[in-house]
């Protein structure tokens, strides 16, 4: 018999997932508990298993495509009675109403030819909603396009190799003809931009999150960054001797710890920063916790993991977590939990941070810090003298529509002293 297997509930908030990656095709037999589909929500990978056991007889959404909960996903024969083809299940299900019948044709008129479904010149075709709508928007009439999918499906792949030429149409008489004026020259008609084109890439998967929640983020927070520079000679100093002792244990200490916990001491001094805002309500949610989210990069693009209750940990509790996480990310194993959470952002580049940057909010959190590569130069001393001291600059971005600048200065006077002094850092913990 026939089962249809629908998006479940696959997480809290969750309305839609992203079709990511489908480990079978139509036709293929898959056992309960194997590998189905994976599905994108909130940037993070959900692997969904097969329901039951038996055979592929359709895919309803193809990879690229957004499906809501409780949509259609894939429809299974499992055991017990005869099987339905693919195509006999999709002729059914895409099929438009039967058109009217064609008037008569002439006695000594050519017997037309009739294309089958899912080729060029049909009336009919089988197309996901999807490649529907890149049609549409390319311009592109799907009854040109010869389909290569099973059962003459029109796939994505199928645009791009072109249509095909409809038949010549009769040219009209020629009309009389005005010669131009002197002054007024024909122009020659430009080339299409599609010829300057050397590779269309689809925008999918994380990297279609990341592009919406990006211009949600600029669309609705207002952006305002306060750029300082500090000194972190002795931070330096103080990372070395540590990190002798705590990559024993096999975990790299960077300097993100600490700019981490510096970070805590400000919003702890300026709970207003430590907030998400709520466009609906029209209202400032601050927060208890202290979770930071770290940006990373990953093959298709950045991920914020969060570090949970920072303020109970300790720095080599955090170096710990944020290697963990960055490596999880880069395999693609990071869970919505891992995901979610987040009151503060920071994203740091390391060696390649640049000078300064403005950096965009993780909406709807209201403040994210930048922070850049260190460099040493030649700086006059209060004492008279000139030195070399190992300088960063940090980047901080406000939702100016709930935070002034002057809190976002004097917050990041709070870190700047932190990292300055790091020994500042365990005398909180004493």
């Amino acid at each position: 018999m026939q089962y249809e297997f629908r998006l479940p509930d696959i997480g809290e908030g969750v309305a839609e997932g992203e079709v990511v990656r489908w480990f079978v095709h139509e036709g293929d037999t898959i056992r309960e508990d194997a590998p189905l589909v994976s599905v994108l929500t909130d940037k993070a990978n959900v692997e969904i298993p097969s329901p039951k056991t038996g055979k592929v007889l359709r895919i309803h959404a193809q990879e690229g495509e957004k499906v809501k909960v409780g949509a259609s996903l894939v429809t299974l024969e499992v055991a017990g009675e005869a099987s339905v083809s693919p195509r006999e299940t999709a002729e059914v299900s895409v099929h438009p109403p039967p058109p009217s019948l064609p008037p008569k044709a002439p006695v000594n008129a050519p017997t037309p030819v009739v294309a089958p479904a899912g080729t060029a010149g049909s009336g009919r075709y089988l197309v996901a909603p999807y490649v529907r709508r890149l049609a549409t928007e390319r311009g592109i009439d799907l009854s040109t396009i010869a389909g290569s999918g099973p059962g003459g499906r029109i796939l994505e792949s199928d645009l791009t190799r072109g249509a095909v030429p409809p038949p010549p149409v009769a040219a009209p008489p020629p009309a009389a003809t005005v010669a131009p004026s002197p002054i007024e020259k024909p122009s020659a008609a430009p080339p299409p931009m599609d010829e300057d084109i050397v590779e269309r890439i689809p925008i999918r998967g994380i990297r279609r999150v990341i592009a919406e929640h990006m211009a949600e983020s600029t669309h609705k927070a207002a952006h305002y960054t306060y750029v300082e520079e500090v000194d972190v000679s002795d931070l330096i100093q103080v990372r070395d001797r540590m990190a002798k002792h705590i990559e024993k244990k096999g975990t790299r200490l960077s300097y993100l710890p600490f700019i981490v916990k510096g970070v805590v001491a400000g919003l702890r001094s300026f709970p207003r920063m430590n907030a998400r805002f709520d466009d609906e309500r029209q209202e400032l949610d601050i927060h208890k916790s202290y979770n930071i989210g770290i940006a990373t990069a990953a093959p298709d693009g950045l991920l914020v993991p969060v570090v949970h209750h920072a303020d109970r940990k300790s720095l080599a509790d955090i170096a710990r977590e944020i290697q963990e996480l960055a490596d999880k990310g880069r395999e693609g194993k990071l869970t919505r939990a891992e995901m979610s959470g987040g009151t503060f952002t920071i994203s740091s580049l390391g060696a390649l941070g640049g000078v300064m940057a403005t950096p965009i909010l993780n909406y709807p959190e209201v403040a994210i810090l930048g922070v850049h590569r260190i460099v040493r130069r030649p700086v006059y001393r209060t004492n008279g003298t000139i030195g070399p001291v190992d300088l960063m600059n940090l980047s901080l971005s406000l939702d100016h529509r709930v935070l002034d600048g002057i809190v976002g200065a004097q917050f990041l006077a709070v870190v700047k002293s932190y990292l300055e002094d790091p020994h500042q850092l365990f005398a909180e913990l004493a």
